[in-house]
């Protein structure tokens, strides 16, 4: 592993342990040269993914930048950052599961909304009004609405 310090190309590992419920294994790293102290996270990845756009173009699937949305929607609100981590990587593991190759942008954004929904309703609602764009405060209303509903355990409203 290459020393983010120096480049330098060799690092020796001082410390292991398993991570994120054990999908991840965290190392704890020294750089020989410039002494450097450092941290790396390994992870099983069963394929390659990648991303179908709107547009049609194809990207690299990118687990930080799922992670980034979950902080943007989440950002100054109550939720473990554990929490946060374990979402992610249940997002991560449906789609590798899944068995295909190209995911949709559309099918992992509902994938961001189940997962925000369980954590934290004001984090749903902002990355809704993002995901689902909403134009106008009766957008904002309706998926209130549908929220309360769901929390005073009344599942009529929104069912379509």
């Amino acid at each position: 592993m290459r020393c983010p310090y120096c480049g330098s190309e060799d690092s020796q590992v001082k410390d292991s342990r398993p991570a994120e419920d054990g999908a991840a294994i965290r190392r704890r790293r020294v750089c020989p040269d410039c002494g450097g102290r450092f941290t790396t996270f390994e992870r099983v990845q069963l394929r390659d993914l990648q991303v179908l756009k709107k547009t049609g173009r194809r990207v690299p699937f990118d687990r930080d930048k799922l992670a980034k949305s979950f902080q943007i929607a989440l950002r100054k609100r109550p939720v473990d950052p554990e929490r946060i981590d374990r979402a992610v990587s249940g997002i991560v593991r449906r789609l590798e599961s899944s068995g295909e190759t190209e995911i949709a942008t559309d099918e992992i954004g509902l994938l961001v909304l189940e997962a925000l929904k369980a954590l934290d309703d004001v984090g749903f609602v902002r990355y809704a009004s993002v995901y689902r764009d909403f134009s106008g405060p009766e957008d904002f209303e309706r998926t209130i609405a549908e929220l309360t509903a769901r929390i005073a355990g009344d599942t009529t409203v929104g069912d379509n």
